[in-house]
C-alpha cells in the first residue's frame, strides 16, 4: 500500500510539473512573438541610419545640428522609414497568421497582437491630429528657415541656425527661429545601443524635450 501511494504521488507531481512547463513555454513563446512584432516594424528607424557612414555630416548625439540640405534630407528619410513600418507590420502579420495555422499558436498570437497594435496606434495618432515624428511639413519649415537670408529676413547679419532639442535657435544672436522640438534623427545614441534602443521603443522617435517658451510681449 505504501509503495502504491508513493507511486501515485510521484505521478501527480510529474503531471503538475509538465503543466507548469507547458504554461512557461507558452508564456515565453507569446512574449517572444510580441517582442518581434513590436520591434520588427521599427527596424528601419532603429538601425538603418545608425552607422558612422550615414552620419559623417552631423555632429555626435545629442549636440545641436546646423541646418543644411543634408538635415532636410535626413528628416525626409526618417519620414519614409516611419511609414515603411506599415509594410513591415504587414509582413509580420503574414508570418503571425502562418504561425497560428501551421506553427506555434502563442508565438503567432504575439506577432499578431504587437504588430496590429503598432498599426492601430499610428493610425489613431494620424486621425487624432498628432503628426508623425518626422513629416513633410517639418522639412519644409527647416528649409524655409534656411531660405530667410535670401529674402532679407535673417535674424542677424551672420545667422547660423542650429536645431536644438527644444527648437531652432541662432548661434550668433541667440534668437529663437522655431519652437519645433527636435525628434530622433537617426544618429548613434550617446546613451548606448541598448539604452538608446529601449528609449526609442518607448518614445517611438518623438521629441522628449519641451519646446522653447513663447516670448512674453512687453506691456505698453
Amino acid at each position: 500500500m505504501a509503495w502504491t501511494k508513493l507511486r501515485q504521488r510521484s505521478s501527480v507531481c510529474k503531471v503538475k510539473g509538465g503543466r507548469s512547463m507547458a504554461v512557461a513555454s507558452t508564456v515565453v513563446l507569446f512574449v517572444l512573438g510580441s517582442a518581434i512584432g513590436h520591434v520588427g516594424p521599427r527596424i528601419p528607424t532603429l538601425f538603418m541610419t545608425r552607422a558612422k557612414g550615414f552620419n559623417v555630416r552631423f555632429p555626435p548625439h545629442p549636440e545641436p545640428i546646423e541646418l543644411s540640405p543634408y538635415l532636410t534630407q535626413r528628416v525626409l528619410h526618417m519620414r519614409t522609414f516611419y511609414w515603411l513600418s506599415f509594410v513591415l507590420a504587414g509582413v509580420v502579420l503574414v508570418f503571425g497568421a502562418a504561425s497560428l495555422r501551421w506553427g506555434s499558436a502563442p508565438f503567432g498570437f504575439g506577432l499578431w497582437l504587437a504588430s496590429s497594435w503598432t498599426v492601430l496606434s499610428r493610425l489613431q495618432n494620424q486621425l487624432a491630429g498628432r503628426p508623425a515624428p518626422w513629416s513633410h511639413a517639418m522639412a519644409v519649415e527647416l528649409q524655409s528657415i534656411m531660405d530667410r537670408p535670401r529674402h532679407h529676413e535673417a535674424c542677424c547679419q551672420h545667422a547660423r541656425p542650429l536645431w536644438m532639442s527644444p527648437g531652432v535657435r541662432c548661434a550668433s544672436c541667440d534668437a529663437v527661429l522655431s519652437r519645433m522640438p527636435r525628434p530622433d534623427l537617426g544618429r548613434p545614441r550617446s546613451d548606448g545601443r541598448i539604452r538608446g534602443t529601449v528609449r526609442l521603443l518607448i518614445t517611438d522617435g518623438y521629441p522628449m524635450a519641451e519646446p522653447f517658451p513663447k516670448a512674453k510681449k512687453q506691456e505698453e
